[in-house]
């Protein structure tokens, strides 16, 4: 056990955990505490020998939350970069956070989320201090946003040509500078899960259908993913609220398709 939820007497849920490994090597759990995703509030603990003890919870100052879903980056200054979003009963919205690696002198950095309900943004890393952030979102389709400076300064949120059936999604950039996401690439349901694969970030390849369920009340939600330091790409994701999944992909022996006009190409 790492984390209770017990709050002044309390017991709250425990939501969303994500890992970090900082410059020195700790492992960082950030995670959150409270009845509801509109009330809780961010919090972490480290650790110093890879996930054997724990130090006790640091709330995250200043109201503000640290990573909701998917895993922060480290920005060639040596700053982390968070993927945040907060939920009320009327909207959703995303913005980013940032820290210094002693996790001190957290700030805000606002995005222009437009007309776009998005929570839950992951982050994809390119060459000449370009970033990418993709959304879960309420509008049928992945959304996205681009930064020119290493995350200071956001394009407004756009939509892309992947669908997006309103659940979680992650991404991770590949050592080969190619990106990969693991998502359910349908509007309705949770039944399917699929890895694509792009260069630019723009035009997206399928890679392979990890799940297609026929029964449309299958659920393949929540994925991460990782690069492994062999190389291999792993992914975890909730299988059927049941069962978490783990599934290890070597990329060198991907065969892709080009994904057109949002439709996953048939086997």
């Amino acid at each position: 056990m790492v984390a209770d939820g017990i709050h002044e007497g309390k017991q709250y849920p425990c939501w969303n955990p994500v890992l970090f490994r900082k410059d020195n090597g700790d492992v960082v759990l950030f995670y959150k505490v409270g009845p509801t995703p509109r009330n809780w509030w961010g919090l972490y603990k480290t650790s110093k020998d890879n996930g054997k003890t724990w130090s006790s919870a640091t709330r995250i100052p200043n109201d503000l939350l640290g990573p909701i879903k998917n895993k922060p980056i480290r920005l060639p200054d040596g700053k982390i970069l968070y993927p945040t979003s907060f939920e009320t009963k009327k909207t959703w919205n995303s913005y980013m956070e940032t820290s210094d690696q002693d996790l001190k002198n957290w700030q805000r950095i606002k995005l222009d989320n437009g007309k776009y309900q998005t929570i839950q943004p992951t982050i994809l890393s390119y060459k000449k201090d370009i970033l990418q952030l993709l959304f879960r979102s309420k509008n049928r389709t992945i959304i996205e946003s681009w930064s020119k400076n290493n995350g200071q300064t956001w394009s407004a949120l756009s939509p892309t040509s992947l669908p997006n059936n309103n659940s979680g999604l992650d991404g991770v950039t590949l050592k080969n500078g190619n990106q990969a996401i693991i998502f359910n690439p349908i509007t309705k349901g949770r039944n399917k899960l699929g890895v694509a694969i792009s260069k630019d970030g723009i035009a997206w390849e399928a890679a392979v259908l990890l799940e297609d369920d026929p029964d449309p009340k299958g659920e393949y939600s929540y994925p991460a993913i990782i690069q492994g330091k062999d190389g291999l790409i792993h992914i975890t994701y909730t299988w059927n609220r049941e069962l978490i999944k783990h599934v290890v992909i070597d990329p060198s022996k991907l065969k892709t398709k080009p994904i057109l006009n949002g439709a996953w190409p048939e086997e």
